[in-house]
């Protein structure tokens, strides 16, 4: 039998452009290839692997991903919307979304007493991690490594020293004594120039991620040659029209003023979500997030707010809280043109 068991549970970490995603690309691979089941726990709010930037995910994998392209994404198991792509404004609550998702699993999915569960249906789980290890990101990622006490820790380096996690087992306290993880250190073939385009190259993924996200509110075979039969597209879609007096706006990182509020939310990107949801613990009461939208207006008289989005309007009918973002708009996406007569035409053909 090729499966460790209890099956394993791996953190992998390293400076940001590392290599450290796609290695854990490939390991969920590997791991598909021995077990039926695998989980992914993406905790880089910044460079998430399967959703659009801001999202703290769990999902449960049974094939392997044949597409290892930036823009391969999934719908998640479970989510929390932390609405930014960095944890120094609230790293409380992102540790919380965090060990809230690996308490979901270890419950649902990591059951291994073998007399309650003769068939051995626990699953692995690969757990992603920020390539943020300075200050307050080394903070958060020891606080994941303490409190999941994964069986092993990968651990990806740069060549440059200086940006590289620091050596042993750097989470633990000198009185914890030696931890029993596996800690396999994997160090970088050779020296690149790419380390100066990372911080460039990560708005510019994040934004790709964003308009491949928002394009699911088009139909598959609506033809786009260029950006502007994207922008023009999307321009053109029916927004969906929530009750705006039925709507619970949870600002997570006190951004707004009660007074500000419609108009600080309007044109931004948002995340969605009801409060039917069941909280996981006392200790993350959050809702789960069913998707992000864009505010395309407010009509206060009216008492709408009108919001584009891929999520499905069976689920759409149960929205009621909003959740504003630090998440900026991709340049020029959301842009309305000065006709969209012929789009909107398109789409009614479709």
């Amino acid at each position: 039998d090729s499966c460790t068991w209890p099956p394993p549970v791996v953190v992998v970490c390293g400076p940001g452009n590392s290599g450290k995603s796609a290695f854990a690309r490939l390991l969920l691979n590997t791991l598909l290839a021995r077990y039926k089941r695998v989980a992914y726990l993406d905790t880089d709010v910044g460079q998430p692997e399967f959703t659009p930037p801001g999202f703290v995910s769990l999902h449960v994998l049974e094939e392997q991903a044949k597409d290892l392209t930036m823009l391969y994404l999934r719908a998640p198991k479970r989510c929390f919307f932390f609405g930014d792509v960095a944890a120094h404004k609230n790293p409380k609550l992102l540790l919380s979304y965090i060990f809230g998702l690996y308490d979901y699993f270890l419950k649902e999915l990591y059951r291994f007493n073998v007399a309650d569960n003769p068939h051995k249906s626990a699953i692995p789980i690969v757990i992603n991690t920020s390539g943020w290890v300075k200050g307050i990101g080394l903070h958060v990622l020891s606080e994941i490594l303490r409190y999941i006490s994964p069986t092993d820790v990968i651990r990806l380096n740069t060549t440059t020293e200086g940006k590289n996690l620091p050596g042993g087992a750097f989470w633990l306290d000198a009185h914890e004594g030696d931890s029993q993880v596996n800690l396999v250190e994997i160090h970088a073939a050779q020296n690149s120039p790419r380390h100066l385009l990372v911080k460039k190259e990560a708005r510019m993924i994040r934004d790709l991620r964003l308009i491949a996200y928002f394009r699911q509110c088009l139909p598959r075979d609506f033809p786009i040659f260029s950006s502007d039969d994207l922008v023009q597209g999307i321009a053109a879609i029916d927004p969906f029209q929530l009750p705006l007096s039925k709507i619970q706006v949870i600002d997570l990182h006190s951004q707004i003023s009660g007074d500000s509020v419609y108009d600080f939310l309007a044109g931004t990107i948002v995340g969605i979500g009801s409060s039917s949801s069941v909280p996981l613990s006392t200790e993350c009461s959050s809702p789960w997030c069913m998707g992000l939208g864009f505010v395309k207006a407010i009509d206060i008289p009216g008492d709408c707010i009108h919001l584009i989005t891929p999520v499905p309007h069976q689920l759409i009918e149960n929205v009621d809280i909003i959740f504003p973002s630090c998440i900026a708009v991709p340049d020029g996406l959301f842009q309305v043109p000065n006709t969209v007569d012929d789009i909107t035409a398109r789409l009614r053909d479709l």
